[in-house]
């Protein structure tokens, strides 16, 4: 009987310590599911800010990848999975985020993208709390949909706006170097 409960837990433990990264105090499962697309985690970081963990994210992929120029335009479903580790993030504070985020990631011209951007920035408008988890979905069909704590926020449809959205994280003016290496699996 103890032989098989140390093989039983052998066997299953390591499938569920395998199905999930841990980073910054957070649990970024390896796979996910959209629909029909199943993305794999191409890695992995946190973002800070003076020295503290403010969210720990993940980047998912059809096929991982370290180049973030190709991710960016790549016409295939990716997300980002973003779970808030800090009582630190507003509801405020994040929007300032992602206005500053989209400025750097388009160089400063947001105006081709303003509407969208403006949509984006309301599914922050409720509070935020530590322990909230954001899934930025992009799926060619729909656009950029977004979720938080599972539950679709909205979607947004275009390129240049999904484009622009995987900047944030992934452009020559990242929100956090650390965590873009990171999500393009180099560190």
């Amino acid at each position: 009987m103890k032989k098989l409960l140390v093989l039983f837990v052998a066997v299953f433990g390591l499938n569920l310590t395998s199905a999930q990264t841990e980073i910054g105090g957070a649990t970024l499962p390896n796979t996910v599911e959209y629909g029909s697309e199943k993305l794999t985690l191409n890695g992995a970081g946190v973002r800070e800010k003076f020295w503290m963990d403010m969210y720990a994210g993940g980047l998912y992929l059809k096929n991982k990848s370290g180049d973030a120029t190709e991710i960016m335009n790549k016409d295939e479903a990716m997300a980002l999975k973003l779970h808030i580790v800090s009582k630190m993030i507003t509801s405020e504070r994040m929007m300032d985020a992602v206005n500053e985020g989209f400025e750097n990631a388009t160089g400063g011209n947001t105006a081709p993208i303003q509407a969208e951007i403006k949509k984006f920035i309301s599914f922050f408008e409720d509070e935020i709390n530590k322990g909230d988890i954001f899934d930025l979905v992009y799926l060619p069909e729909r656009g950029s949909v977004i979720y938080k704590n599972g539950k679709e926020s909205g979607a947004i449809q275009g390129m240049e706006f999904k484009k622009a959205l995987f900047g944030i994280w992934l452009s020559d003016e990242p929100a956090d170097d650390d965590l873009k290496e990171g999500m393009l699996g180099k560190q």
